[in-house]
């Protein structure tokens, strides 16, 4: 049986980290680099970088950025923004991007899903829908005109599965920075309408959110942006929650496995007694 894994979504607006709210409000986060050099090191599974201003603002991708955020990051790194040609492509994969998410133009020209997987292979297409609740139900949202298409999104999700998508990246613009937690009504209709896996985004709160969507969905990898930004360890923590009730990848020296958490899934402080003693251990530093 395949691990879940747990992904950090690092959504770049003109070359800034920002922290994203209904896709209307972004505050502003960091450098790129710094920002995956932590969450490399903090043991997250995936990074996906999206860059939400290169297409609206008809930019290319900011390769040399990419290439330098990519020297930090030592995990699976998906890249996208911007994307509109295979030489676009090429050089992203040439700065250090393992896959490429595609949105806009899988939208206008669903064949060039298929031309990437063509020339690198079906895991390297992460095909991206962002999905908006209607009093029609769920439509695909078009984020550059900032308003629903009329397709089902499990409809363009199997069209992207049959083009030759190897994961659908579906994000929720209702829950986007709203901590309310998964949509898990739409993540399911998603995942029972394709073969491929489902990557979830959008509403995550904490890690009880992760170990809901993973017991209520068969969704493959939950993903995050905001909450693993604010805390120290963020990743280590939710993943030490998750793997109580999940299959999940937990290497790191700092597991919290004999932690305990309160109702927000923060840390509880330890006994004074036990910090004590932690002060004379010895801890080495960690390569992932």
């Amino acid at each position: 049986m395949l691990k879940k894994r747990i992904i950090a979504v690092v959504i770049v607006k003109d070359d800034i980290v920002v922290q994203s709210i209904g896709f209307r409000k972004y505050l502003p986060i960091g450098k790129p680099e710094i920002t995956l050099e932590f969450l490399t090191s903090w043991g997250i599974d995936e990074i996906v970088y999206l860059d939400i201003s290169a297409t609206k603002n008809q930019k290319l991708p900011n390769y040399e950025m990419i290439r330098r955020a990519a020297k930090k990051c030592y995990v699976p790194l998906t890249v996208g923004g911007g994307i509109r040609r295979m030489d676009q492509v090429h050089e992203l994969m040439s700065a250090g991007a393992d896959k490429v998410s595609l949105n806009q133009i899988a939208w206008s020209e669903i064949s060039f899903v298929k031309e990437v997987a063509l020339a690198y292979g079906n895991q390297c297409v992460v095909a991206s829908v962002d999905v908006l609740k209607t009093s029609n139900g769920y439509k695909v949202y078009d984020y550059t005109k900032k308003q629903a298409t009329g397709m089902d999104p499990t409809d363009y999700a199997k069209k992207l599965a049959d083009y030759g998508a190897g994961e659908i990246f579906i994000n929720s613009v209702d829950r986007d920075g709203t901590y309310l937690g998964y949509d898990l009504d739409l993540i399911q209709s998603v995942t029972n309408s394709v073969h491929i896996p489902v990557i979830c985004c959008g509403g995550a709160r904490n890690a009880a959110d992760m170990v809901q969507v993973f017991s209520k969905t068969n969704v493959s990898a939950a993903a995050a942006a905001n909450f693993f930004h604010f805390t120290e360890h963020s990743v280590n923590v939710s993943k030490s929650i998750v793997y109580k009730n999940e299959n999940i990848r937990l290497e790191t020296h700092a597991n919290y496995s004999e932690n305990t958490f309160d109702s927000d899934m923060r840390l509880t402080k330890k006994d004074d007694k036990i910090l004590e003693e932690m002060l004379f251990l010895r801890i080495e530093k960690e390569t992932i």
